[in-house]
């Protein structure tokens, strides 16, 4: 029981990440019907900025303010970034086939990856240690100071999120927009600065969830936001993408699943399936989902995004 609570305890950590960087994919999705594959990479470069700001301040100030300042740092980088993409790679190609901007976004991410790796180097960098996380014990299990806050934290931001959306002017502007962008323009609404604000927002967010990666595994790299950017796809899907909501719920059952399919299977399977094919189990949970709803758990069927 005490391995069990703690697969569960590391699936909601994990899960919780995995919902944050989710929501990038589906609120952009839900009002332009585009996947930005670049989003990862966004992640990756709030998480490469963070560990830069960090080394370079390290024990010089007290350890809440560096991380504030390297997540602030971060924020304001990836937001210009979202904002530049969205502008130069995105807008041009609104009108355009489907096909058209999958491509860009592909491309973009490339370009991202290398350019990181131009600036930062193709080495893993490490997380100074200036955090020297507690111990919480809970039933058994137990977890750091910095994973609870990092799941508080992501709780938190997720919450606030749903908050905007619903009762905010500039969400009602969102939620709009999303259903039909023509008339929402018709109604007064700016919808090129609302589509600006939500690849804004989506990037703030990405963020925030590389510096939680970078408190959680110590460590970045040029190439991480591959792997991250398709695991939170995977989540945006299995919740239904466009629905923000879903997003949420879709990061933290990926998490679980993930977490207790690497404690468990190699036992299952004598071995041969262990923790080292953990990336495989989201990838297994895509496939089935696009299979056995493709729409989502919380998603709609649209035949016009299908």
């Amino acid at each position: 029981m005490d391995i069990f609570l703690q697969q569960i305890l590391n699936g909601l950590l994990l899960g919780s990440i995995y919902a944050l960087v989710a929501l990038g994919y589906t609120m952009v999705y839900g009002i332009l019907g585009l996947i930005n594959f670049a989003h990862g990479d966004i992640v990756m470069i709030g998480a490469l900025v963070a560990l830069s700001v960090v080394t370079a301040l390290g024990t010089s100030m007290p350890v809440m303010l560096v991380l504030l300042i390297a997540t602030a740092t971060a924020v304001a980088v990836c937001v210009a970034l979202g904002l530049i993409i969205e502008r130069t790679a995105y807008r041009p190609l609104r009108r355009a086939p489907r096909l058209a901007p999958l491509i860009t976004a592909i491309g973009v991410s490339i370009l991202i990856q290398y350019s990181a790796a131009l600036v930062w180097g193709k080495q893993y960098m490490s997380l100074p240690e200036i955090v020297k996380p507690g111990k919480i014990e809970f039933g058994g299990a137990q977890i750091t100071t910095t994973q609870a806050f990092i799941f508080v934290l992501a709780c938190a931001i997720m919450a606030a999120l749903l908050w905007f959306v619903k009762t905010s002017r500039m969400g009602r502007a969102m939620r709009a927009t999303e259903q039909n962008p023509d008339v929402a323009g018709l109604m007064g609404v700016d919808t090129t600065r609302v589509i600006a604000f939500t690849f804004a927002l989506g990037a703030s967010i990405g963020a925030i969830a590389g510096v939680m990666v970078v408190l959680y595994y110590g460590q970045g790299h040029y190439f991480m936001g591959f792997m991250v950017g398709l695991k939170a796809f995977t989540a945006a899907v299995l919740g239904g993408i466009g629905n923000i909501p879903g997003a949420m719920l879709g990061g933290l059952l990926l998490g679980l699943i993930e977490s207790l399919a690497a404690g468990y299977m190699g036992d299952i399977t004598g071995g041969v399936f262990g923790s080292n094919y953990r990336d495989v189990y989201a990838f297994i949970v895509l496939v089935l989902v696009l299979m056995l709803r493709p729409s989502g758990l919380m998603g709609v069927s649209s035949g016009d995004r299908a």
